[in-house]
This record gives structure tokens, sequence and C-alpha cells, in this order.
């Protein structure tokens, strides 16, 4: 534990002395059943191998409303001493005539801190390439000579990297990350696009803070709330709070809220906080354990502020397997 403090501590100061400008990120409303979306570190934290396939369809009934597909295996290398974590994810995420795919690698060594293995500390890291890619085809210009638009569809791959520290008990747990590492820039270059660059469509640094806690309400019954905090470290902070039961480790339902919160000074505030409301969305969730390998997700955002009446909602589906498991009940849940 002592020698793992320095280097916790050397990647705090990274993870937050980080900033930069750029887009949001996608944020799925399921990442509380598979955090590898939001922390490289979660990579092993079951202990099994998972994979999880996840269809998010946001803002529904508008035409060119974003759609994001993705696709994550992770596992441990070592099933005995569990330190070592690994992970793959692949993401697809399409906004009118633009799009991004991107693919991952995720490691994550796992420290444990006590003797009967309850506590560990988890210092993960991703690289992978995000191939961003506009269509010309889908843009309507008001000027039909205008030379600016590409004709046809035209992409740039660019690497990047993520970081993250994940600690876990069987009672709570938290977690700070840093994506797209290699966004920052003070250029002009980044927010215009050309023949040969596609530098507006990338994603900015992104800051996150995840934590949660267990609670039995009674045998059979628990109650799982959590936090999750996104930040640009430019525009306003995103905050999502969620609450789920758990009825005998199968089937999980509950609901979640979330929020645009002014956490920091910024810039922004003097032009326009007056004029964006705070309110975003509410969320119902479910998850069903349709067997001890097979478990299903559904989520609905409904919207709260002058979208609501705009679109018909967001729907995220999530479809997750556990391999090599050949017993007919869970062992070890993993609430996290």
């Amino acid at each position: 534990m002592k020698k793992s403090l320095p280097l916790f501590l050397i990647m705090l100061f990274v993870l937050f002395g980080t900033a930069s400008k750029g887009q949001q990120n996608i944020q799925f409303t399921q990442y509380i059943f598979n955090s590898l979306s939001v922390n490289p570190a979660y990579a092993g934290y079951k202990e099994e191998w998972f994979g999880q396939l996840g269809l998010r369809s946001q803002w529904t009934g508008w035409e060119g409303a974003p759609k994001t597909g993705t696709v994550s295996i992770d596992g441990v290398l070592d099933p005995h001493s569990k330190r070592h974590g690994v992970g793959l994810q692949v993401t697809a995420d399409a906004l009118g005539a633009q799009a991004a795919t991107s693919v991952y690698a995720n490691y994550a060594v796992r420290l444990q801190l006590d003797e009967a293995d309850t506590h560990r500390l988890s210092l993960g890291i991703a690289g992978g390439l995000t191939q961003y890619s506009l269509d010309g085809n889908k843009l309507s210009a008001i000027d039909g000579s205008d030379q600016v638009l590409p004709e046809g569809k035209i992409s740039t791959w660019k690497p990047d990297v993520r970081l993250g520290v994940y600690y876990s008990n069987p009672r709570w747990y938290a977690g700070v990350s840093v994506q797209d590492l290699f966004a920052g820039t003070d250029s002009d270059d980044e927010f215009q696009f050309n023949q040969n660059s596609l530098e507006s469509l990338r994603r900015n640094v992104h800051g996150y803070f995840i934590a949660g806690v267990l609670f039995e309400l009674d045998p059979g019954l628990l109650l799982r709330p959590s936090i999750l905090i996104k930040d640009d470290f430019k525009g306003p902070t995103s905050l999502d709070v969620n609450a789920m039961f758990i009825f005998n480790d199968k089937f999980w339902i509950g609901g979640g809220y979330r929020t645009r919160s002014r956490i920091f000074d910024r810039d922004y505030t003097d032009y326009s906080a007056g004029k964006l409301s705070s309110l975003n969305s509410v969320s119902a969730i479910a998850q069903f354990y349709v067997s001890p390998t097979l478990r299903i997700g559904y989520s609905y955002d409904h919207m709260l502020n002058r979208m609501s009446g705009l679109q018909q909602g967001t729907h995220e589906v999530t479809l997750g397997v556990t391999f090599g498991r050949v017993v007919r009940q869970i062992l070890s849940p993993r609430y996290f």
C-alpha cells in the first residue's frame, strides 16, 4: 500500500491538472453496469471475462439525432492473483453529418490492499485510435457553390490516451479518470476543417469522477446509489445522480437525474449562464439477469428542458455476457 501511494498521487495530479477546449463526450445512461467506458482502471473489476453490447438512440424523432453503438470485453489475465486487468472497447458514434469510430485497448494493474482481498486500488491506461469523419452529402448548403463544404465523405485518424484510478471494496467505490489527453491545443486550426483536416470534429479533454455505495435494506434487497461528475474544463459541468434497487441479485430497477452544475467559475458564465437551463433529464433504468451469464438492460431518458416536447426521448439497450462460468449461480456478485 505504501509503495502505491506516490504513483496514486502522481496520477491524480495528471488527471486534474489537464485542461482544454472542445466537444462533449458520449455519456451512457447505463455506465453504472459497466464503467469501462468511463474509466480504464475498471478493466478486470468483475474478475471474470465480461462482454457488453450497448445501443443508444438519443432524441428520437429528430433527423440526424445522435446514435451510438459500443462493444466491449474485459477480464483478468491471471485468475488467481487477479492483478492484471485488460479490456477492449469499440465505439461508433454518429451525429448528423459527422461521425466518430474509436478503438481502445485498456490495461489496469490491480493492487491488493488487504489480506482478505476485499480492497483493490486499480491504476489504468487506455490507448487507441479514433476516426473522425464528415459526410458532405448530408449537408445542405445555402450557396450551392460553397467551396468550404466537402464533396462526399472525408475522414482522419487521431491517436489518444486515457488514464484512470479506481478503488473498490464490497461496500463502496470511487474513481477518477481523464479522456482524450491529446485533444489539448491553443491553435485556431482546431476549430476549422478543410479538404485534409477534420480538427473541428475532435472531442475535448474530459475529466470524470464516479462513486457509489451499497446498502442492505433487507435480505434479498439492496440499494445502490451512485454519482457521476463529468467536466470538459470549459463549459458546464454535468452531474448524474442514480439509485438502483437490487432484488435477489437478479433484477435491478431505479432511475437517475442529470443536470448542469455550476461547480466552477468560468468565462462562459458571463455570457450564457442566465440563458441556459440547469434542467436536463430524468431516466428510468432496469437490468435483468436472464441467466447467471446473461443480463439485459434498458433505460429511457426524458428531457426536462424546452426540448422535451420536440423529441421522443432517449432509448438505450445493453446486453451483457459473462464468459467461462459453468455453475448455475451468480458467484461473487459485482454490484459496481
